[in-house]
């Protein structure tokens, strides 16, 4: 496949703002250029929203959510499932305009879609099991009558690296639990939250209750809209500092917030593990979309028992990945999302290279037109180097060995972070003990894949507050109201 030969023409995917039901150009009048990761050119120029085009998307929003609200619950689902139904119907458009605008490999957009869709079939099913609870108070005077309400208006800002999932993540269960919402989707890839918020209006979604925005004033528009008191809720995925700041925002109306944000995952391989297992299990971690995910192993530490033998199995497989254009449906491995990503990740290898790592793989950008990183395998990488401190979000393991279960403890939870952790070892009793030791809100054990819209996704420290699918998700977008009543 190549981009003259794509299922779909990029002129059809709307590119304006998409506020009340209309496609809307944007007050600014300006536009914002869509980049092809793969070779830097030009694909597409969206709609820039000013900071009024924001909060009148609020105001609709809010005007749009009683009636959302008091829709029941069967109905909600039955359109929460038809927004199943159609991702999958066209689930080769989205993930070849997921590659497009991200560069991601065609494979791993495909499953991207199918576990961003996933979100609409498990929250259809949450939404009429909403369910409160009565007690009789412990005095005898009254019962206890507890329900769940939607929360009201909620903007949700969501990144490039999953386009399609972390928007459905969070519109899914907001929708589910009666809520109306703005989305903000990054500038970098807002193509594919253009042709979902198309396809929600064709599932039968009302006019206002989902409005996509994409501005160049991101800080700003965001701010305004999170000052307005008709915003209740705000979710975001993204970056820790990023998060900080919004949070900061958030508390002058004390708005509820999901954060779900960075990550500095380790890849713990015990002596006892199986070398085969954990290798292709470390494949997953680290190499799902080419490691620019939250959840990607970014500290790999290795007993020193097998050290030597996953390293050169990891090196081999790294090796043998095949680097090229996303949307091509023999390429393994597409290109980061800029030039700056590039740049950025390079300095963390040269860093732990100056400090005494050996690179076994790569280590070298790619000098060819597009923003390419080869997958690279670092050893014997310091303690100190900045690689095991920072994201790398990009296919760089870096490989450390340990000798006891308690130093690898330590270094594991010597970070800020704790989004997941990934623990191999045939010794089950080892690995649940070890599991509960780390400081993580998820550990992956003898896996390398965790996501589920059915289990609560979500970290703890400076990785995030709340958690998202399961029926944990639908929670974040309600208020628990308390009535005591006598009768």
């Amino acid at each position: 496949m190549t981009k003259a030969n794509l299922s779909f023409d990029i002129t059809t995917i709307p590119t304006a703002l998409f506020i009340g039901g209309k496609w809307l150009p944007g007050s600014t009048g300006n536009q914002i250029d869509v980049i092809d990761p793969s070779t830097g050119d030009v694909i597409a120029a969206i709609a820039d929203a000013s900071i009024e085009d924001g909060l009148d998307a609020v105001r609709i929003a809010h005007e749009a959510g009683p009636a959302w609200a008091a829709t029941p619950p069967r109905r909600r689902s039955e359109i929460l499932r038809r927004c199943f139904d159609l991702m999958n119907e066209r689930k080769e458009m989205l993930a070849e305009l997921i590659s497009l605008e991200n560069g991601k490999a065609l494979a791993d957009a495909r499953g991207e879609v199918a576990y961003a869709a996933e979100f609409f079939r498990w929250f259809s099913e949450e939404a009429v099991r909403l369910n409160g609870d009565i007690s009789i108070a412990p005095g005898g005077a009254n019962r206890i009558l507890v329900e769940h309400q939607p929360i009201g208006v909620a903007v949700l800002v969501t990144p490039w690296n999953f386009p399609a999932a972390m928007a459905t993540r969070k519109i899914a269960p907001a929708l589910a639990a009666g809520c109306t919402v703005v989305l903000k989707p990054a500038t970098e890839t807002p193509l594919t939250a253009y042709a979902l918020a198309a396809l929600y209006k064709d599932a039968g979604v009302p006019d206002g209750v989902v409005n996509v925005i994409t501005t160049s004033r991101a800080g700003a528009t965001i701010s305004a809209m999170l000052h307005d008191d008709r915003v209740r809720k705000l979710s975001f995925t993204g970056s820790t500092e990023v998060g900080r700041k919004l949070l900061r925002e958030a508390a002058d109306t004390v708005i509820s917030c999901s954060m779900e944000l960075g990550g500095n995952a380790p890849f713990i391989v015990f002596d006892d593990a199986d070398i085969d297992a954990a290798v292709e299990g470390a494949m997953i971690a680290k190499m799902r979309n080419g490691g620019e995910a939250c959840t990607a192993a970014n500290r790999f530490y290795v007993q020193e028992g097998v050290i030597d033998a996953f390293s050169t199995r990891l090196t081999q497989r790294m090796a043998s990945l095949k680097v090229g254009t996303g949307y091509l449906e023999t390429m393994q491995c597409g290109p980061l999302i800029n030039a700056e990503a590039v740049h950025r990740i390079h300095g963390l290898v040269q860093d732990a290279v100056q400090r005494g790592a050996q690179i076994l793989t790569g280590g070298e950008p790619l000098d060819r037109p597009g923003f390419y990183y080869p997958p690279t395998v670092l050893s014997k990488v310091p303690e100190d180097a900045l690689i095991t401190r920072k994201e790398i979000f990009g296919p760089v393991a870096p490989i450390t060995s340990f000798k006891t279960e308690d130093e690898v403890i330590r270094l594991a939870n010597d970070s800020e972070y704790g989004l997941i952790s990934y623990v191999y070892t045939q010794d089950l009793s080892k690995g649940l003990r070890v599991s509960g030791k780390l400081e993580s809100g998820m550990v992956g054990l003898n896996r390398g894949l965790v996501s589920d819209p059915a289990a609560p996704f979500g970290g703890t420290k400076q990785s995030g507050l709340g958690r998202e699918g399961a029926h944990h998700g639908i929670l974040e977008f309600c208020e628990t109201k308390y009535v005591a009543v006598s009768w």
